[in-house]
């Protein structure tokens, strides 16, 4: 089976120089805010979907939960490891498929860690894995962006200079998709990288949701959970309990 993109670009060492500016702030502040709203319980179990190098699930941990984190991308969790404690642990695990059922007091899919799939029915799958790792009364978090300013803000070329490395950038909405094509030099050798990420409304997550069983409670448009704005929001951030 050919591997996607995300299996290979997520895993690549220039993925984390390119994205390097995601800072430990900005993830604080966002765990911060959802902490009080949800008010978890002391001894909740939480699950970060798509945890990358683990900067959520590190925190979520310092804050005294019970975490476990999981990633396609070896390289990042082979990274989130060396934080790992008896309340903290990481897997190389691909969210579509099912992991521990009726576990999980919240289940977390953060910063657009989702999308990535060619189909609907993947994604509803994805979902329907989400939902029966929660616990009854179990809460799905999922932060994406918001596709209609994304869409309506587009900047089509840009240049991005990291670490030496020059990545020419192009983005375009082909076929329901937001294709970012990153293309640099770096030793001599050129490379060539995408992202194909699906240009999910709030309709489109609504019903995606509802085919997995799954209610939305509550709607935010950005990391200080200020409400959501379909025009000037710069997040989708869905609260979401089995229906």
């Amino acid at each position: 089976m050919q591997r996607k993109w995300f299996q290979y670009w997520f895993n690549s060492p220039y993925y984390h120089i390119l994205y390097q500016q995601r800072n430990d702030a900005e993830a604080e502040f966002f765990i911060d805010k959802l902490t009080d709203y949800l008010h978890p319980k002391a001894e909740a179990k939480m699950l970060d979907i798509a945890c990358g190098k683990g900067r959520h699930s590190i925190y979520l941990n310092k804050k005294g939960f019970d975490v476990t984190g999981i990633d396609l991308s070896e390289q990042s969790i082979k990274y989130a490891k060396q934080f790992e404690n008896s309340k903290l642990h990481f897997l190389v695990h691909d969210m579509r498929k099912l992991f521990y059922i009726n576990y999980f007091d919240v289940a977390l899919n953060l910063f657009t860690s989702f999308g990535y799939f060619d189909t609907e029915k993947d994604h509803v799958n994805a979902l329907k894995t989400f939902r029966k790792c929660l616990t009854a009364n179990g809460i799905l978090v999922l932060d994406y962006f918001n596709t209609e300013k994304i869409v309506r803000n587009l900047n089509s070329c840009e240049v991005k200079s990291l670490d030496g490395i020059s990545f020419n950038i192009t983005k375009n909405v082909v076929d329901g998709k937001i294709i970012k094509k990153i293309n640099f030099e770096d030793q001599h050798k050129v490379y060539n990288f995408e992202e194909r990420v699906q240009a999910f409304s709030f309709s489109d997550f609504e019903r995606m949701l509802n085919k997995a069983g799954m209610r939305i409670e509550k709607t935010f448009g950005n990391y200080s959970l200020d409400d959501f704005d379909h025009s000037a929001s710069d997040r989708l951030i869905l609260i979401c309990k089995k229906a």
